[in-house]
């Protein structure tokens, strides 16, 4: 298990889903939501997700920002839940998602051993600085690097190759953490050293490349780094 991060020189982590919960927005203002609150939670990340992907295919950037308010225009529209007080009541709350409880710790002790920590997002430059610092995650990663940087979406290989040139590592050198598994394939296939953060306990992607190592989150991987030769 250890031999799977030998040689590690920089932990790069995806930023939504992986360090910053992203239902808990829907969760923060689930009272005023109603009882179709999961529901809207789990509809506005797919949408989200499938809107980055659609847009890379067809070369029509935006960026996260405002893909995150269509998923959510379209969310609250499918579910019949359209109210212009409720939708800026949830995009105000996802600009303050929840860190998840591991995160913090994790980050500080990786800086302790003196490992580099980074962020890689689909996130723009502002909602990323928002975000982390909302969180209190700002200060324990650095670089935070944007697809904004290349104008498409993960998994596209240019949006990974922005860690290896921002680090100054070979891809095997890098540690990739993600709690989505097509991000994990898609940084695998690039050739980081991928590490799928299963939090939800989700089945195994199809998909050429693979994870190095699955975790259930990420509070075992500055013990695991320490201990690899």
């Amino acid at each position: 298990m250890t031999g799977a991060l030998a040689g590690v020189e920089a932990c790069v982590f995806d930023a939504y889903g992986t360090l910053l919960d992203v239902g808990s927005a829907v969760a923060r203002e689930a009272a005023a939501v109603g009882p179709r609150a999961d529901e809207l939670s789990a509809l506005w990340r797919r949408k989200q997700l499938e809107y980055s992907w659609l847009r890379s295919l067809t070369r029509h950037h935006a960026d996260f920002w405002q893909l995150t308010q269509d998923a959510l225009d379209h969310s609250l529209d499918a579910l019949g839940l359209a109210a212009a007080s409720l939708r800026e009541r949830l995009l105000q709350a996802y600009q303050r998602l929840d860190a998840y409880p591991d995160a913090a710790g994790t980050l500080a002790a990786l800086r302790g051993l003196g490992q580099p920590t980074a962020v890689l997002s689909n996130g723009s430059p502002a909602m990323l600085e928002q975000s982390l610092s909302a969180a209190g995650l700002a200060g324990l990663v650095d670089p935070v690097l944007s697809v904004e940087a290349v104008g498409a979406f993960k998994p596209a290989p240019e949006v990974y190759a922005l860690a290896t040139q921002a680090l100054g590592l070979p891809a095997a050198r890098i540690a990739f953490f993600s709690s989505n598994g097509w991000d994990v394939h898609g940084a695998a296939s690039f050739g980081l050293r991928s590490v799928w953060v299963n939090r939800t306990r989700q089945a195994v992607e199809r998909l050429s490349g693979g994870p190095v190592l699955v975790l259930p989150d990420i509070a075992a991987v500055p013990a695991l780094l320490e201990a690899t030769p």
